[in-house]
């Protein structure tokens, strides 16, 4: 407990100068699995808190205590987000500070919160972020994507069906590295998704990220399924990917077969923007690649 204490007063002493206004929502982010990246400010924040919003009692009431902090706790999450929310503008109208921390990170990536924040500056309240970990920004820090102008974060892809389809094709975008999350039990399926569409494309390979059995690996998207099935723990944990950008007129050579064959067939019937339409939802082939191959068509 004197440890506890010790820290208190170190966050209050180095972060205790700035305002923390009454009546305002604190959007804390949490360690990604080493409790020692969790800031001083974000310690002091949850010290000062009258209540701490989470994704999951038991995770926040577990961090809580290694801080020695008691909090009342409320279950804010995805299934409960609009309720909660009101419950939590109603406490700030009475002045209260209140923290909101999902079970890892930083909330409202991929995570809940973004319909609480909406809620509290609907109701004329503040929401003050206190920035800290993500593991989006972690995995694309060690990327070394020297060529990449930009970032998208796409987080986790549908699991199948035409909706994964259309997410794997909105990921060939030249310019921007693609930022995605995986569950170990899905990896080696979206490796192989990978693998088939872009094999020369890098992609950086994140695993348990600032936990003690981190991993993180660079290499070819032709070369990622045979790295995950070659070592037993290799799909263990949690994945952040980053699929490396390519430059404009890099990306894939010339349409699928089948894709192909769809694109001409409608073509004959059809006028071509209503082909290409088509084509993109039936394929899930990017629009714009169909779109330049369909005009080619047409020329020819």
């Amino acid at each position: 407990m004197s440890n506890a204490l010790d820290l208190l007063a170190v966050a209050a002493h180095v972060a205790g100068g700035q305002q923390y206004p009454a009546g305002a929502l604190y959007v804390v982010a949490t360690p990604i699995g080493n409790l020692a990246d969790l800031s001083l400010r974000a310690v002091h924040a949850l010290a000062m808190a009258d209540a701490v919003a989470c994704e999951d009692t038991r995770v926040s009431g577990q961090l809580l205590r290694h801080l020695g902090l008691h909090k009342p706790l409320i279950a804010l999450h995805q299934h409960n987000e609009r309720e909660a929310a009101q419950g939590v503008c109603a406490r700030l109208q009475r002045g209260e500070r209140i923290a909101f921390v999902s079970d890892a990170g930083t909330p409202a990536v991929s995570d809940p919160g973004a319909r609480l924040v909406a809620e509290v500056r609907a109701a004329g309240l503040r929401a003050i972020p206190l920035p800290g970990a993500s593991a989006p920004l972690a995995a694309l820090s060690v990327a070394g994507d020297a060529q990449a102008t930009g970032f998208r974060f796409v987080g986790f892809l549908p699991p199948k069906g035409e909706a994964r389809a259309q997410a794997l094709a909105a990921l060939d975008r030249p310019g921007d590295a693609q930022i995605l999350f995986e569950a170990p039990h899905r990896i080696a399926t979206l490796a192989q998704d990978l693998a088939e569409r872009w094999p020369e494309r890098l992609v950086t390979c994140a695993r348990e990220l600032t936990k003690q059995f981190e991993t993180v690996t660079t290499l070819t998207c032709a070369n990622l399924p045979a790295a995950l099935q070659g070592d037993a723990n290799a799909q263990r944990g949690e994945f952040a990917l980053v699929l490396h950008a390519q430059p404009a007129g890099q990306g894939q050579e010339g349409l699928p077969p089948d894709a192909e064959r769809m694109l001409q067939t409608l073509l004959n019937e059809l006028p071509l923007k209503q082909a290409v339409g088509l084509a993109a939802q039936l394929s899930g082939v990017a629009r714009n690649a169909l779109y330049a191959r369909a005009l080619e068509l047409k020329g020819a």
